[in-house]
């Protein structure tokens, strides 16, 4: 696999869509999409990222107008407004704002570390990670764990979860209630533990498969019964409150299920969602969904107003190290195939001084060496200059010089017709030039 290429991203997230449009954007899921973008002209990696306040794409193709095209019909029925666009720059520092909590619909959260983890193990799977794209995320993921160990943003962060517990008891009295969970998953766990320290009598955990939900119900000092979601129909009429958030593509909740209930409110935060709309047109019975959590999580985001600016730092200094590391290695092709026009032209050199001193008589291993050591002296002192001036020329986004310096040492360049010299410029390389002699590379580290 190459390892030049620019990353084209593609995303919609909560700040722009509705959580129908961030399902619409999902698609299939994570492998179902790499495997997609895969499959498609240029693409070269890919990696996908599917939670319930956002499904976005990344591509890496040899010109950001290849990726862009590739992803031109992510989210095909989503309304344009919705849907944003990054170049090469924009994902890098997306990405680290994404695992830094800071486009989290709850500031800071912690969740959001492990599924940039498993989407990049899925998206790995699918054959979709490269060079280029597992520096990306790995960066990412650095710079959200510098973010939480360095800042606090997360200091008494709440969870989507505990957002909906929030919700609830800001509409309901919790006191002496019946709760129910539905999904035994990461955010389910994280609402019966929101729930273990509210006034609530009892919690009944949903899920598809029971031992999972057990689990679940001993995590709480609450009294709390463990159940399968066939369920659902007997235990939900006795809740007062229901929160969902299971993995399932299909709903959970049907309307059929809330016709014997008094007064319940149901907070669905899965994604796709787990109840149906049409519940909460029964009387007694409120449906929230991941945008009614928005005036919650707005207070949170307040109070870490000061922690969000030092992550934002973090990510100005990770961010400039790395386009900085791309743009000098930006220039790594050209100066590897300058290199190596230089060793084919000393060798075929050598071999001829070789022979005429040879024809003056017997040389000496010793002498030999010395030779040697003079061509390879020569090559790394008159090709140490243009290196350096290579390098200068990527950091400057001058790719009409290395352009020109891959067609004068690689017979093999040749640029497909109408290529332009800047616009079709990849944004990151990554990899370093074997080619080059360590003499030289020292000199150029100095």
């Amino acid at each position: 696999m190459r390892e030049t290429g620019a990353i084209a991203g593609v995303s919609v997230a909560h700040a722009d869509a509705t959580v129908d449009e961030i399902e619409a954007a999902g698609g299939d899921g994570v492998r179902a999409t790499v495997s997609d973008l895969l499959a498609r002209e240029g693409v070269e990696e890919a990696f996908a990222v599917q939670t319930c306040n956002r499904s976005e794409a990344y591509v890496v193709t040899d010109r950001t107008v290849d990726g862009n095209t590739a992803l031109s019909t992510f989210a095909p029925d989503v309304r344009g407004g919705a849907v944003r666009r990054l170049d090469h720059e924009e994902s890098l520092e997306h990405l680290m704002r994404v695992a830094s909590g800071l486009e989290s619909l709850v500031l800071g959260e912690d969740q959001i570390i492990g599924q940039l983890r498993e989407a990049y193990e899925e998206s790995k799977s699918a054959g979709g990670i490269g060079p280029v794209l597992k520096d990306a995320v790995t960066k990412a993921l650095h710079v959200g764990e510098r973010a939480r160990t360095e800042t606090s943003i997360n200091e008494g962060v709440v969870s989507l979860g505990s957002a909906a517990v929030r919700l609830a008891a800001s509409e309901i009295d919790l006191t002496d209630g019946s709760a129910v969970v539905v999904g035994a998953g990461e955010m389910g766990t994280l609402a019966a533990r929101a729930l273990d320290d509210t006034p609530v009598s009892d919690i009944v955990v949903a899920n598809r498969t029971v031992p999972h939900a057990e689990f679940v119900a001993e995590e709480v000092d609450t009294p709390a019964e463990a159940v399968s979601l066939a369920d659902l129909p007997a235990v939900i009429p006795d809740a007062d409150l229901v929160v969902t958030a299971t993995g399932s593509p299909d709903l959970v909740v049907h309307p059929s299920y809330v016709d014997a209930a008094g007064r319940v409110v149901c907070i669905d935060i899965a994604q796709p969602r787990d109840v149906d709309p049409a519940a909460g047109a029964r009387e007694g019975v409120t449906v929230y969904d991941i945008d009614d959590l928005e005036d919650v999580t707005q207070r949170t985001r307040e109070s870490r107003a000061a922690e969000a600016r030092e992550v934002e730092s973090i990510i100005d200094d990770e961010l400039d190290r790395i386009l900085e590391a791309y743009k000098r290695k930006r220039a790594d092709d050209a100066i590897s195939a300058m290199y190596a026009g230089a060793d084919r032209v000393k060798a075929r050199e050598l071999d001829r001084a070789m022979s005429k001193l040879e024809a003056q008589g017997d040389l000496t291993d010793e002498q030999r060496e010395t030779v040697a050591d003079l061509a390879d002296a020569l090559v790394g002192q008159l090709l140490a200059a243009p290196t350096r001036s290579l390098r200068d020329a990527a950091g400057e986004d001058d790719w009409e010089t290395i352009r020109t310096a891959l067609r004068l040492f690689d017979p093999d360049f040749t640029p497909t017709a109408g290529e332009g010299v800047e616009s079709d410029a990849p944004d990151a390389g990554v990899g370093a030039p074997d080619a080059v002699p360590d003499s030289v590379a020292e000199e150029l580290d100095d």
